[in-house]
């Protein structure tokens, strides 16, 4: 894909989102990985509804910022997943509401937060861990990513929001919309004991579709 097509995709894809509600405001942030390894990002202090593909923060392959804005300032939680996921082509970081509700319930399990009630959230992301607060812009934020050297595609920072690395920026999207689809289900049937699925169950799903899944 050609720097201008990832760039309006970028785009096409934040805007979505945001009109979805899945990030407000000036929240959340976006990157992908350029065709040369360079990297695009969006810029600190902007609206996923109104991200400018010409102003995306422009990294060359060495990290060192060519063009455009200034970046987002939670630059080091991109950075540690592209540099501890080998497949990682895109971040994504939101604020969606009841992600980050869930994160604040007194049982969230840090080692497999979202509670398995599809198939999808499991296929698409494999366990997500918990992360504790971390300040915004924090770089402790990047190296509690790095300490989990590469193994999981999807963190939940407590109290902030889900951060996704995917294969590419489309997949990044539908895993991170995946993840807030589930946390929401998880705040809906709250209380109501759902039957989830089984261990035996999730196991199946894992070996079907050779999920990233350590016990």
């Amino acid at each position: 894909m050609s720097d201008t097509a990832l760039r309006e995709q970028i785009c096409l894809l934040a805007k979505s989102m945001f009109d979805r509600g899945l990030t407000g405001g000036s929240t959340g942030n976006i990157s992908a990985r350029t065709g040369d390894g360079g990297l695009l990002v969006s810029p600190t202090g902007t609206s996923f509804g109104r991200l400018d593909p010409a102003r995306l923060s422009h990294f060359d392959p060495a990290g060192r910022l060519i063009g455009g804005d200034p970046p987002t300032k939670e630059m080091p939680l991109h950075t540690a997943f592209y540099e501890t996921r080998s497949t990682a082509g895109a971040v994504v970081h939101l604020h969606s509401c009841h992600s980050v509700a869930l994160s604040m319930m007194p049982d969230a399990d840090p080692d497999n937060f979202l509670p398995p009630l599809t198939p999808y959230a499991i296929m698409k992301l494999g366990k997500v861990q918990l992360l504790p607060f971390f300040m915004p812009g924090d770089p402790a934020m990047g190296d509690a990513v790095r300490g989990l050297a590469g193994k999981r595609s999807a963190v939940m920072l407590a109290n902030h929001g889900p951060v996704v690395a995917g294969k590419d920026i489309e997949a990044a999207c539908t895993a991170i919309e995946e993840l807030e689809d589930t946390a929401r289900l998880a705040m809906m049937t709250r209380g109501l004991h759902p039957r989830a699925l089984t261990p035996a169950q999730v196991s199946q799903i894992v070996t079907r579709f050779d999920v990233e899944w350590d016990d």
